[in-house]
């Protein structure tokens, strides 16, 4: 090999081929008995304790062989303790093909499947759980099967009746006396159970919970606060996740990052510092949860540029077989579509994401699409449309518990009730904010409620209910909510004081323009002209474009083909050229060359 320039010896006598296909070329044509053979001697090069040399043990096995398995396991639970949750994975998968009894060698497959999918690789889950399925698991290991299991179920399949049934028995299990932990995997059952329960509003999944309050730990007692009825149990709880946080070590934290993550979201806790606390240190069942919590925050604090990363995001979470993480991503999207009034784009993620989320009855997601066709509808001033869709998940005066962000439509809600005329109703709706005590929840759902209350106003103590809640501490941060709000304002001003208007109307219209929402940008527009202000053009040419035709444009900059760009959007060929057909006079340019140009530009 060495003379036809396939392979070298390097200067330490190490063993080089010239291409990977190579050496693939040369291990798929050895014998077994050779390739035994060799990792026995490779073997015999490493130190007792090194994880390799047991790898390579493994691998020259002829015979099941209990004492090896036994060591396996324990460099691979090593590892895991270490974050190497998917390396540890492989050593204990063939840890149970080396065991000896059906039941070791089960348990060892569980954990296997346990410790692959915290390490990120779910599709490799799905096989081990498959495995496990196709014979007796032993009773003291039927936690771990059932959290693997739903853990596949979850976010692999998006079906969540298995939560109902295995995850309730496992909380079970692990909290009865002399019980074995699994190192602390109630924590995690919890927390699936808990992800179940908000997502369906399954009365099973709530019920299994309450009765192990006692059994949580404080993080997860604080997170079931914070999900389970956040109108009326969520008060205070940003505060307390602050200190509780601040009182972990780093263990402690990277052992509750999902529940802390997922509390913070509740209550829409806009802490930079707690996502860097966990960025670059897990795998992607914990990145694929900061992203989904920064998507959620790019819309509340205005960074609308973010909105393409989303999908993105939910390209990478499908690929990697995390279904579950691909819809909230599409959802997150949603998002932005909707404070952007694009209601085609609208349409076209609610076409991809409902139709899953009606089959695993996830309310968290179809209530939200419903919410998120009110706020397109409030964006074109169709205010009757928008009360009837809101009408449907939160009745005036009404904080359901079955609505557990029930803050995102609460300023929609009084919105449209005040411009439908139903003045009663949206004074209901900022009674029942006030008796809840909203403003408690978080520095968001106190601004919430204050712009409602301004919203909701008699003429004699608008301005005055305006101007306090600009005063509302972070009002700032909420930069579309904010626009709104000095829209609302400015039209008041305009009736009332209209020399006044103005300034509000401006900074209303400047951050619409930042944010790309053109149906907004056109009623400040309109609102300023009446007020005997000129307006140039509402809109640049960038701003004109659909969020379809954007993420095609910034394909086709990239030097993208139509058919490339179909193929990363989903779409036929015809439907991208049929796009940029309509977005080179929009950008006013003639060539595909000068897109990026043009973008840049606007």
């Amino acid at each position: 090999m060495e003379a036809g320039g396939l392979a070298r010896l390097d200067a330490s006598g190490r063993l080089l081929f010239r291409h990977p296909l190579v050496r693939a070329a040369v291990l798929s044509t050895a014998r077994r008995s050779e390739l035994r053979a060799a990792h026995r001697q490779l073997a015999a090069g490493l130190d007792v304790d090194d994880p390799r040399r047991l790898v390579h043990e493994a691998s020259a096995a002829l015979v099941p062989d209990e004492d090896l398995a036994a060591r396996l396991q324990e460099a691979g639970g090593r590892i895991a303790r270490r974050g190497g949750a998917a390396e540890g994975a492989l050593l204990l998968d063939r840890a149970a093909a080396l065991s000896t009894e059906p039941a070791a060698r089960a348990r060892r497959l569980t954990w296997a499947a346990v410790m692959a999918a915290h390490g990120g690789r779910l599709r490799y889950t799905a096989r081990l759980v498959e495995e496990l399925r196709r014979g007796p698991v032993p009773p003291d290991a039927a936690p771990l099967f059932a959290y693997a299991t739903v853990y596949v179920d979850q976010g692999h399949r998006v079906d969540f009746a298995s939560s109902f049934t295995l995850l309730p028995e496992a909380l079970d299990a692990l909290a009865a006396p002399g019980a074995e932990t699994f190192g602390g995997l109630a924590e995690q059952v919890c927390f699936k159970l808990l992800l179940a329960a908000t997502y369906t509003d399954d009365a099973r999944a709530w019920q299994a919970l309450e009765r192990h309050l006692d059994d949580m730990s404080p993080l997860a007692r604080l997170c079931h606060r914070a999900w389970s009825d956040p109108a009326r149990t969520a008060q205070g709880v940003s505060e307390e996740l602050k200190a509780l946080v601040a009182g972990m070590s780093e263990e402690q934290e990277a052992g509750g990052a999902w529940l802390l993550l997922w509390t913070a979201s509740a209550v829409d806790l806009a802490d930079d510092d707690l996502w860097r606390r966990f960025t670059g240190q897990h795998a992607y069942a914990t990145q694929g949860s900061i992203a989904k919590a920064r998507s959620y925050q790019d819309f509340l604090r205005g960074r609308w540029d973010a909105a393409g990363d989303c999908l993105r995001e939910a390209e990478v979470a499908d690929e990697l077989g995390y279904h579950c993480n691909a819809l909230l991503f599409r959802l997150a999207y949603a998002h932005f579509a909707a404070g952007r009034g694009d209601e085609d784009e609208l349409r076209m993620v609610d076409g991809l994401i409902r139709p899953v989320a009606v089959r695993a009855r996830m309310r968290y997601a179809t209530d939200r699409l419903t919410h998120l066709t009110a706020l397109a509808a409030l964006a074109h001033g169709r205010h009757e449309d928008a009360y009837c869709d809101l009408v449907s998940l939160t009745p005036p005066g009404v904080l359901p518990r079955g609505l557990p962000w029930f803050q995102l439509p609460f300023l929609d809600f009084v919105d449209a009730a005040v411009h439908t005329g139903r003045r009663a109703e949206a004074r209901a709706h900022v009674a029942a904010g006030r008796a809840a005590r909203m403003a408690e929840i978080s520095a968001h759902h106190a601004f919430l409620l204050a712009a409602a209350t301004a919203l909701a106003a008699p003429d004699d103590e608008a301005d005055a209910a305006y101007r306090a809640a600009y005063q509302v501490p972070g009002a700032d941060q909420w930069v579309f909510e904010l626009a709104r709000l000095r829209l609302a304002h400015g039209s008041w001003l305009r009736r009332h004081r209209r020399a006044e208007a103005h300034d509000v109307l401006r900074e209303a219209h400047r951050a619409f323009q930042g944010l790309r929402a053109r149906p907004w940008e056109e009623r400040c527009a309109r609102e300023l002209r009446a007020a005997g202000h000129a307006v140039g053009p509402t809109a640049s040419g960038h701003a004109l474009l659909t969020g379809q035709e954007l993420r095609i444009a910034e394909l086709a900059a990239t030097g993208l083909t139509n058919k490339e760009i179909a193929q990363r959007l989903r779409l036929s060929p015809r439907t991208v050229a049929a796009h940029l057909y309509k977005i080179f006079p929009k950008l006013g340019i003639t060539t595909r060359a000068a897109l990026a140009q043009a973008l840049r530009h606007d």
